[in-house]
């Protein structure tokens, strides 16, 4: 089957001018099957790229506004009495989808956040003691706005741990920003063409899981998390689910490569983004101020990467 990850990214990549990696990324935890959230200043395009990768994929998509009156049956879906039928009937929820688009995911409860956890994990949701399976492929896109802002709470660890990813946007530069005024009052906005569908998703998960990982690699990312997990200032480590995660991205990132074997630096450029929000610090790593993305770049630096052959593109 033909690669379709580049085809993906190029149509992507229009919504958001200057922001290639962060839209690489993007695409490698689609195909590596995890959730991403994008957390960032209101204004910036995290609806703008979940809709763009929607839009490239062909996936059905559903999207929720998350506001503080969200009820959990808003997600899972819940059973009524149907008069007519002369029964209970499930009632679907918005993760009865493809793609679920979780917009400003902090802005509600914990109790509504939690909905997700079940939906995300097993790709399924229980009610009335009854499982309902979801349609695969199931990706949930989250985007948050940095806590603190108004209206918002903390996502719980939990909830975290389920998210593949945590990626920001940022601004743009004066050049960047300037093309993007200028095309855009020109053309308006770019046209996102549909590029795959869900088999062929479902299909390049198939290719990516059969990417080879060597035993060196295995083993100098163990020493990685190893070395983070030692270090004084995190209270909770990298969890195995978290070092899964991360050995699936870097597959994908290979393959997005078009390589069928894993590199460091297919690790390396993973491992912030996959690893950063799922350690918890110490209370005196938090008054300090202490940014887990600098721990993670500390313990990489301190693991030098194995010898291996080839060309790193």
């Amino acid at each position: 089957m033909e690669n379709k990850s580049k085809a993906i990214y190029n149509e992507v990549k229009k919504a958001l001018i200057g922001k290639d990696e962060v839209v690489k990324q993007c695409i490698i935890a689609l195909l590596a099957g995890g959730h991403i959230l994008i957390e960032d200043t209101p204004g910036v395009g995290k609806t703008t790229l979940a809709k763009a990768i929607a839009k490239a994929t062909g996936l059905k998509t559903k999207r929720v506004q998350f506001t503080p009156d969200t009820l959990p049956s808003d997600i899972t879906g819940f059973t009524m009495w149907d008069a007519e039928r002369g029964e209970f009937r499930f009632h679907e929820g918005a993760v009865m989808t493809n793609l679920l688009l979780a917009d400003e995911i902090n802005r509600t409860s914990p109790r509504t956040q939690s909905a997700l956890l079940q939906a995300m994990e097993e790709g399924s949701v229980s009610e009335e003691g009854e499982t309902f399976q979801l349609e695969q492929p199931f990706i949930v896109i989250a985007t948050q706005n940095p806590l603190g802002s108004a209206g918002t709470m903390e996502l719980p660890h939990s909830q975290l741990d389920r998210f593949m990813m945590r990626l920001s946007i940022g601004g743009l530069k004066e050049e960047e920003l300037s093309d993007l005024i200028f095309h855009r009052a020109d053309s308006g906005k770019p046209q996102i063409n549909i590029v795959c569908d869900k088999d062929d998703v479902l299909k390049m998960r198939e290719e990516v899981n059969e990417v080879f990982l060597s035993k060196a690699i295995a083993d100098w990312v163990a020493k990685i998390i190893e070395q983070l997990n030692n270090n004084s200032l995190v209270m909770q480590g990298v969890t195995t689910r978290a070092a899964l995660s991360l050995s699936s991205a870097a597959k994908a990132s290979a393959y997005f490569y078009e390589r069928d074997f894993v590199l460091p630096t297919d690790v390396s450029e993973a491992f912030v983004n996959c690893i950063s929000h799922r350690i918890v610090l110490t209370s005196k790593a938090l008054l300090d101020g202490v940014d887990p993305k600098d721990l993670c770049e500390d313990a990489l630096k301190c693991c030098p990467p194995p010898h291996t052959k080839g060309s790193l593109k």
